[in-house]
């Protein structure tokens, strides 16, 4: 091979081949403590291997999804606590994927970087595989792509990419009903939608990342960036109780994803006064000055996901959710129309 006349390197380039080396290494321990059965191989290979069989499956159908953090991540970048946006990822597709009815086995992460900075990055990916570890699933894989020209400095973004399985006939929504009780569970704040208003609104208020948090303790940044909460156990526990459905509630608030979990002809109603709202929607609300229907369109408004179930399962449903540490409300219920309609008010 001849030589260049003038000793470049990829790393003078701004890649670094052996920070990524290391990378992988460090995070080996966290995504080895993710296996579940099904796992076949670690990290390192080209492919990542996950055998059906042994994850208990006679006849399933897989069922994938994928998602990113949005604007959320500009939080983290500028605060520099990056530690849980890997579990808004994780959270952002596998509650997607558990209301098709499926059980996530898998997670691979696409993480990619202007300078790859070792700590920051391994605490992203070791949040990764914290989520996937509370979801049930396996970190098999991933890719870590270092770009300079493409992103300033340490500024990054991420992709996650969630596989699951169901057996055959077990799709939901399925037997939705006039009558259907919905149930919605408290998310942990803002979750992973509506930041590039959030952003917009702090901005507006003339306060910084580091200010003191109008409606809690500590910054307001930190407050912002509580993380997604993962709803997979407490959902497949209601599906083994009955459960016809469940929406995940990202952007669009109840307003656009309700309606996703319910057949033609089908609408719900749903009571503003059955659950407290948390204090950042307050917050959000009087800040920005928005008004009811673009907050509810907008943020989940402290329900991030809706079980719809039948009557008789109601009690078995709810516990599933609350063994798992998260409360729930019955807000409402199917009715026969379209789209979701509102009466009272938030407390």
């Amino acid at each position: 091979m001849v030589e260049g006349k003038n000793g470049l390197t990829y790393a003078a380039a701004g890649v670094d081949i052996d920070a990524g080396n290391a990378l992988v290494e460090r995070i080996k321990p966290a995504a080895k403590a993710t296996d579940r059965p099904g796992t076949m191989a670690g990290l390192g290979g080209f492919g990542a291997l996950f055998d059906l069989k042994a994850a208990g499956f006679e006849d399933p159908v897989l069922v994938a999804a994928t998602d990113g953090v949005g604007t959320k991540l500009r939080i983290a970048i500028d605060t520099g606590d990056v530690a849980a946006v890997g579990i808004d990822l994780v959270a952002m597709c596998v509650n997607d994927l558990v209301c098709q009815g499926a059980e996530p086995l898998f997670f691979l992460d696409y993480f990619a970087t202007g300078k790859l900075e070792l700590d920051a990055a391994a605490q992203v990916i070791e949040g990764i595989a914290e989520g996937c570890r509370l979801a049930g699933a396996a970190l098999i894989g991933g890719e870590t792509a270092e770009m300079p020209g493409m992103y300033h400095g340490g500024d990054f973004d991420l992709a996650g990419f969630a596989v699951g399985a169901m057996e055959r006939g077990a799709a939901l929504p399925r037997d939705v009903v006039e009558g259907d009780v919905l149930l919605g569970v408290s998310s942990t704040g803002v979750h992973s939608n509506g930041y590039s208003l959030v952003r917009r609104i702090v901005a507006q208020s003339g306060l910084g990342w580091d200010s003191p948090c109008p409606w809690a303790d500590g910054t307001l940044g930190a407050a912002l960036l509580a993380p997604t909460a993962l709803y997979v156990r407490g959902a497949l526990g209601a599906m083994r109780a009955g459960a016809h459905g469940f929406a995940h509630i990202t952007g669009g608030g109840l307003t656009e994803n309700l309606p996703r979990a319910l057949p033609e002809g089908l609408g719900a109603e749903i009571d503003l006064g059955t659950w407290t709202s948390a204090p950042v929607f307050d917050w959000l609300a009087l800040e920005g000055g928005l008004a009811r229907a673009e907050m509810l369109k907008t943020f989940n408004c402290g329900i991030g996901f809706v079980a719809i179930v039948p009557e008789d399962a109601v009690d078995a449903a709810a516990t599933a959710f609350q063994d798992q540490g998260q409360a729930v409300h019955r807000i409402g219920s199917v009715v026969s129309g379209d789209g979701v309609t509102y009466r009272g008010d938030r407390t």
